[in-house]
């Protein structure tokens, strides 16, 4: 195949890469539209203030022709890559794994159990052709091109994620899952995630994410849009560990029907500046949003990160719970917001924040913003910032445990509340990267 690469951001780019992807009159307009709300969009005023060079990015990257239902088609050095990650030994463990590769998905499979209980599980590219109609009733209409510079360089250059349809009545009994590697240099990845789960049904969604580290910094720019139909349930779990050069900038966003339930679960522990904030919309009365989320700050990284949660229907209840690690001089921040609308009586939402400070080097600063709009619901906030105890470490050394072992035993206890919500061979993984860190 001939390798294609996009180089710079300019309007001839961007309608090239829509032509490569061969896209209706519809999409090809949305790209431009959301380019000039690019240009006039501002960097934003909070968080981190990152220097990227968008002249000298990849926007388009191409390896392969199509998309592979068979591992073993696959290019065989990717092949490698991602064996040695064990990304393909956990597919047994799942209904179905897509692999983004660059800036296309170039590996899909799903139990065909699945498709005969009319489940679509593909890439956006491929359900922007074969499902048009359903794309775009819901396509950038909870993320706008116009929400935030990033979602608006997204919406211009996207390019791969996921797309996924449950039909109403249907539960899935395992997870889904999505791998994304970025592995060439000045490299930018831009997928496009898009997930309904329709009335009286059932999801979880896992996505993993690595990059090899290189001198000049890479960009992540995604965003993910969530639909959860009446008495449905949506849990998206993610462990976030790009390279120590990926600007990692994320906006994903839920609106939950009533008695809906989301559950973001969200691990930050790579990349060099995260911004990540997952969302609830609570439109429907009785409707649930939870996120549980850790952040690991080391040397020169800072983790912007947090969630926030917008009550509109009657007795919606929120939960979040945020654990923040910093060390060797790193920054990791919670940044959230609470809004309880005078429309949500009798609603209910709490907020559990904890910092564990390592060193004198590292920092962690916290802004949330809770607003209550009604007398009839409330808002709990618990925050507490730490270092290691002494006493702790040194009971655990009298035991014959090394500092350093030590250390890593109190860490992992810290963020046990969001171990526990991850699989089991993910929970295994993470321990691992916190061994790695540590």
């Amino acid at each position: 195949m001939i390798k294609i690469e996009v180089v710079g951001l300019n309007l001839e780019n961007i309608k090239k890469i829509s032509r490569l992807k061969n896209e209706s009159d519809y999409f090809y307009n949305y790209r431009l539209d959301s380019y000039k709300k690019f240009l006039e969009l501002k960097d934003p005023d909070y968080g981190v203030k990152c220097d990227i060079d968008y002249d000298k990015i990849i926007y388009y990257k191409s390896v392969q022709d199509d998309i592979k239902d068979d591992w073993s088609l696959v290019d065989s050095n990717i092949q490698e890559e991602f064996n040695t990650l064990g990304v393909i030994e956990s597919e047994k463990n799942l209904d179905g794994i897509g692999i983004q590769y660059e800036s296309e998905v170039i590996y899909h499979n799903m139990l065909k159990e699945l498709e005969e209980k009319n489940v679509i599980f593909t890439s956006i590219d491929e359900a922007i052709k074969k499902y048009p109609d359903l794309v775009k009733k819901y396509f950038g209409k909870l993320v706008s091109n116009s929400d935030n510079k990033f979602a608006a360089l997204n919406s211009c250059v996207f390019s791969g994620g996921s797309f996924i349809y449950i039909p109403k009545n249907t539960t899935l009994d395992r997870p889904l899952q999505s791998y994304f590697r970025i592995n060439s240099k000045d490299m930018g990845q831009f997928e496009r995630t898009l997930i309904i789960v329709d009335d009286n049904s059932t999801l979880h969604y896992i996505e993993g994410c690595t990059a090899p580290t290189y001198s000049s910094s890479s960009l992540h720019a995604a965003v993910v849009e969530i639909y959860v139909g009446k008495n449905s349930k949506c849990r998206y779990s993610t462990i976030q560990n790009w390279a120590h050069n990926v600007n990692n900038l994320v906006t994903k966003r839920a609106l939950l029907e009533e008695n809906a339930e989301m559950e973001w679960i969200d691990g930050n522990i790579g990349s060099m500046n995260t911004m990540k904030y997952p969302a609830c919309i609570l439109k429907g009365d009785n409707s649930k949003g939870t996120c549980i989320t850790i952040s690991i700050a080391s040397n020169n990284q800072f983790q912007d990160t947090g969630s926030r949660m917008i009550h509109l229907g009657k007795n919606t209840k929120s939960k979040i719970i945020s654990k923040s690690i910093a060390l060797n001089g790193g920054n990791a921040t919670y940044r959230g917001k609470i809004d309880i609308k005078k429309s949500a009586i009798n609603s209910e939402a709490s907020l559990k924040c904890d910092t564990l400070i390592l060193d004198n080097l590292s920092k962690s600063d916290t802004y949330p913003v809770n607003i209550n709009q009604n007398n009839s619901s409330n808002i709990y906030h618990e925050a507490i910032v730490s270092k290691i105890n002494e006493e702790n470490l040194l009971y655990l050394m009298s035991r014959g445990i090394d500092r350093e072992k030590a250390i890593q035993l109190i860490i992992l206890g810290f963020i046990d509340k969001f171990k526990q919500e991850l699989p089991v061979e993910y929970a295994v993984e993470l321990n691992q990267l916190i061994k790695k860190n540590f």
